[in-house]
């Protein structure tokens, strides 16, 4: 039986228990006949003794009385306690007693109060009747507060305790167990929301594990490609060493270039599933600043940047990581933009600051702060162009890892890319 069961039927225990005791007492209230022997003794013996009422504490009379002149002045009375407030027949009157006149003949000589006993036993009633109701009130009213009490400890709160638990379970915190109660009207519910937990805790293991090795195909496979693209870009190398025919040679070094952008996309993939997967190492030493301009030699390949003065420092980064960033950079000048690339430099704090510009489009204000987000590509000129949207990604990323930053900013002539490569 639940709890909440058990505590409504003591309450309708109490409750019958209150209603059965306030008729037992309404039912024990009989009318007393009026003891006409008493009164007329009474009446008898006042008059006897009317020049002389005390006299009357001699008769033993059986009664509470008092005794009124025909002037209504109190001449007798055997309790103050009783007969307190009444003044005058009239207010005796008032609180049911009974009156009777004292006269002999057409003498009258005054009047007798007596106490009605069916008024006094109807008054006792009363005041029990009144004290069993303040009785009941105040146990109804602890019962209310029991069950307010109750309600609160094992509905208000458990309920709340799932609400908590379901916001968990919404925010992605799956480790933390519901609490059971089996007391608890929500015991059940409890356990049920609990094995959903775990489910869902089970589902996203399962989830995550999958999209892990999914990243590590992709990581295994883009490796493995590279191999075959790098054996390619070597024939094409062998080839236009060998070939003489200027028509050949164009095909050629057109086969190589798209070899290379190729190259760039296999390491843009493999770059990313490594990031996913928390692989994505960088190892930063000491270099030279003149390592800059030997990697944005090695990757124009089409000889289009034009290079200002390089100050002579000490730069603090990883030589390869370095190396991919900028060919992610100038890739995207040459395939977005054609045009001629300036690369300046200058210092900027403790960072040295190597900026690349090209002067195509380049893009809308609006997407500037997309541009280093995975997988985005810029609307404007875009369509029609291969790419998978992770070049700016993965450089954004490899230069925080290296303790700097890419920053992009865009023209109305043109593109640039600013790298804050961390000084020695």
């Amino acid at each position: 039986m639940s709890g909440l069961k058990k505590f409504f039927i003591f309450l309708t225990i109490i409750l019958a228990c209150t209603i059965a005791l306030l008729f037992g007492v309404a039912a024990s209230y009989k009318s007393r006949p009026v003891d006409v022997v008493l009164i007329n003794d009474i009446v008898q013996n006042s008059k006897e003794n009317f020049d002389n009422l005390n006299a009357l504490d001699d008769k033993n009379i059986d009664a509470d009385f008092l005794i009124f002149d025909n002037e209504n002045n109190i001449l007798y009375k055997t309790s103050d306690a009783v007969f307190s407030g009444i003044d005058s027949p009239y207010e005796a009157v008032q609180k049911n007693m009974l009156c009777m006149p004292i006269n002999e003949g057409d003498i009258f000589y005054g009047t007798v109060v007596i106490v009605n006993p069916d008024s006094e036993d109807y008054n006792s009633l009363v005041k029990k009747l009144f004290i069993l109701a303040i009785m009941i009130v105040v146990i109804m009213l602890l019962s209310f507060g029991t069950f307010i009490l109750y309600i609160n400890s094992n509905i208000i709160k458990p309920f709340r305790k799932m609400k908590e638990f379901a916001t968990h379970i919404a925010q992605g915190n799956l480790d933390e167990p519901a609490i059971m109660d089996k007391h608890n009207i929500f015991g059940i519910f409890t356990e049920s929301f609990d094995v959903m937990r775990e489910e869902l805790k089970a589902s996203r293991e399962r989830e995550l594990a999958l999209k892990k090795r999914e990243k590590e195909l992709v990581a295994s496979l883009s490796h493995d490609l590279k191999t075959p693209v790098t054996g390619i870009k070597l024939i094409c190398e062998l080839m236009a060493v060998k070939v003489k025919d200027e028509y050949v040679l164009g095909k050629i070094e057109n086969i190589e270039k798209k070899t290379e952008e190729i190259n760039i996309l296999l390491s843009d993939l493999l770059s990313s599933a490594l990031d996913d997967l928390g692989k994505m190492n960088v190892n930063c030493t000491e270099l030279t600043s003149d390592v800059l301009a030997t990697l944005v030699e090695e990757h124009d390949m089409q000889k289009k940047t034009v290079s200002g003065e390089l100050p002579g420092c000490i730069i603090y980064a990883d030589k390869n990581r370095l190396s991919q960033v900028i060919g992610n950079i100038i890739s995207n000048s040459y395939k977005y933009a054609d045009t001629k690339i300036d690369v300046t430099y200058k210092y900027n704090g403790k960072y040295l600051e190597m900026s690349i510009r090209d002067y195509g489009k380049g893009i809308d204000p609006e997407e500037i702060d997309l541009l280093t987000n995975k997988f985005y590509r810029g609307m404007k000129n875009t369509e029609g162009k291969e790419g998978s949207g992770l070049g700016l990604y993965i450089a954004s990323e490899l230069m925080k890892k290296m303790k700097g930053q890419l920053i992009c900013s865009t023209y109305e002539d043109g593109f640039e890319a600013t790298l804050l490569i961390l000084l020695a």
